[in-house]
């Protein structure tokens, strides 16, 4: 495991599918068990050894917060900001982090406890030198089961990441990744090119050289609909 292991949340935009099935409410805020999808995703970190957490959320969701009185993690630090894209997200977060590996997840990614950590161990085993390859970095990947908007990742045999999007592949990225934080030195050169979604700028480290190996992650649901939110509380109330 890596020395005091930074997390990172991605929880800034409006979640615009879910929020007719959660009462208007935004997707950091929804339950899940109790427990808001925001707070389960940090403690989900805290779990799998990061000591501290930044996350970026949008004023709506900080006000509902002080409004609520919710109680996040204290190892968990806020960001408010309403960012323009999920990659202008990733760089919010990013201002915050010391160098090193960071532990990074949309809130929205729905893991079980026991394979986040399994990620988390075995992507920093595997960055650096992995069997004479280099590894810049990891992406969970799930298999694909027909969701909406998936992004398509293509892996080689050997678990390296060729590509992400385009032709339909067997697997899809899960939401969540283990990076070093020289990716932020690309990020002038990403909003030069125009770039304005995190899927956008992962494609950008591949191209630019960075190796990414995949990891897959057993029954990882993305949280966009109110199908999405029904999958994840059944997980749950099954054990899974």
């Amino acid at each position: 495991m890596v020395a005091d292991l930074q997390g990172a949340i991605i929880a800034a935009g409006r979640g615009e599918r879910l929020r007719k099935a959660v009462g208007e409410l935004p997707k950091p805020l929804v339950e899940l068990d109790g427990e808001t999808m925001l707070s389960r995703q940090a403690r989900a970190m805290l779990n799998a050894g990061a000591s501290r957490i930044v996350a970026v959320i949008n004023s709506e969701t900080a006000q509902l917060i002080a409004e609520r009185k919710i109680q996040m993690p204290p190892e968990l630090e806020l960001i408010v900001r309403d960012t323009a894209s999920s990659m202008e997200s990733l760089f919010t977060v990013g201002e915050r982090l010391s160098s090193g590996l960071f532990l990074l997840a949309t809130v929205d990614a729905f893991i079980s406890p026991d394979e986040f950590s399994r990620f988390t161990f075995e992507a920093t085993g595997k960055i650096g030198a992995s069997g004479g390859t280099r590894v810049d970095g990891a992406l969970g990947v799930t298999k694909w089961r027909g969701d909406k908007k998936p992004l398509f990742a293509h892996v080689t045999s050997a678990g390296l990441i060729t590509g992400l999007g385009g032709e339909q592949a067997s697997m899809v990225t899960a939401g969540i990744y283990m990076m070093p934080t020289r990716i932020f030195e690309l990020a002038a050169e990403a909003r030069s090119a125009g770039l304005d979604a995190l899927r956008q700028f992962l494609t950008m480290l591949i191209d630019r050289g960075y190796s990414l190996v995949a990891i897959e992650i057993a029954d990882a649901i993305d949280v966009d609909e109110g199908a999405d939110l029904d999958a994840a509380r059944s997980a749950i109330k099954g054990g899974r």
